[in-house]
């Protein structure tokens, strides 16, 4: 079933850069969700979006069904709070309209909101108005850090979540009428047969990308286990990598929020075909896998410069 689905989702994640996990609800409830599914397309939709932005930032009203959306800010340097004809949907540091769209017959509006803050984007929060009825809302949000980009078909929302490597979650789809559902179970793959042969760090730009590679995957797998997803989060705040003496290429990073904290550290050695990990929190010595005392010395000499520097 998820070979299916991941098949089938290449042409909807071609669109897509999505995010990890899946809270939703029309009042907000938590999904386990986060990956690449799917298979919708964006089409005609009555589209407006962040262009609705006006001069210093602030936000003009959106017409919508007899009504206006509006985003206020009550106190400097407050929450940002979307309202419609003074009723308040939602609020937080920020707010932004992305665009309005329609599905079957119902104007949708698509209003992203969340914390703000390294590497964590907003969640959607979806508005629409079922006919003789009430202003409603349901908010997609990944873990508690950002959704997915929305895939618009004639019929349905996709949101299609980012996975970690060693990540398997659900991917989503909404309608007025069914509302938000799971729509298959989708599981990150490297890339099939690729090798060490294949490695080229120059194209990362994160060094998370090298678990595309088959190879590197096996390889990490093997030291993390199911310790994977979780590892990988301590990179995501990072960017590119560098090389050490013998030709190893490396990086250090975070997790989003929690910089110095919860601090990653991952190097690979293609012509050894060795892969490296270490992580530390606030206290101690990190951990490594291998262990570190089996760690080459310039790859050890990298990993104390890089978190003695921090993060």
């Amino acid at each position: 079933m998820t070979r299916l689905l991941l098949v089938g989702a290449c042409a909807l994640a071609a669109i897509l850069l999505p995010m990890a996990g899946a809270r939703a609800q029309t009042d907000t409830v938590l999904v386990p969700a986060d990956g690449a599914s799917g298979g919708a397309a964006d089409q005609g939709a009555s589209s407006t979006s962040n262009a609705a932005l006006a001069e210093d930032d602030k936000q003009a009203p959106i017409p919508f069904e007899g009504g206006q959306l509006t985003i206020t800010q009550p106190e400097q340097d407050g929450e940002k709070v979307l309202s419609y004809d003074g009723q308040q949907l939602a609020s937080n540091y920020d707010v932004s309209f992305d665009k309005i769209v329609k599905i079957g017959d119902v104007d949708v509006a698509l209003v992203d909101v969340g914390d703000g803050g390294n590497q964590c984007g907003p969640a959607k929060v979806i508005v629409w108005k079922p006919k003789d009825g009430e202003i409603r809302t349901t908010t997609v949000e990944q873990d508690e850090c950002g959704a997915p980009p929305a895939a618009i078909a004639d019929d349905a929302i996709y949101f299609v979540p980012f996975l970690l490597p060693g990540e398997s979650k659900p991917a989503l789809q909404w309608s007025p009428t069914g509302g938000l559902t799971t729509s298959g179970e989708l599981t990150y793959t490297p890339e099939p047969g690729t090798d060490w042969k294949d490695v080229d760090p120059s194209k990362y730009d994160n060094i998370v990308d090298a678990f595309h590679n088959e190879a590197v995957y096996k390889a990490g797998q093997a030291l993390l286990g199911k310790d994977m997803p979780d590892f990988a989060t301590s990179l995501l705040v990072g960017g590119g990598t560098e090389k050490t003496a013998s030709g190893a290429f490396y990086a250090s990073g975070c997790v989003p929020h929690d910089c110095g904290g919860n601090d990653g550290f991952m190097a690979v050695d293609p012509a050894q075909h060795k892969v490296y990990f270490a992580r530390r929190g606030d206290n101690g010595e990190p951990q490594g896998w291998p262990p570190l005392k089996s760690w080459p010395a310039d790859i050890k000499k990298a990993l104390d410069e890089a978190q003695g520097a921090g993060n």
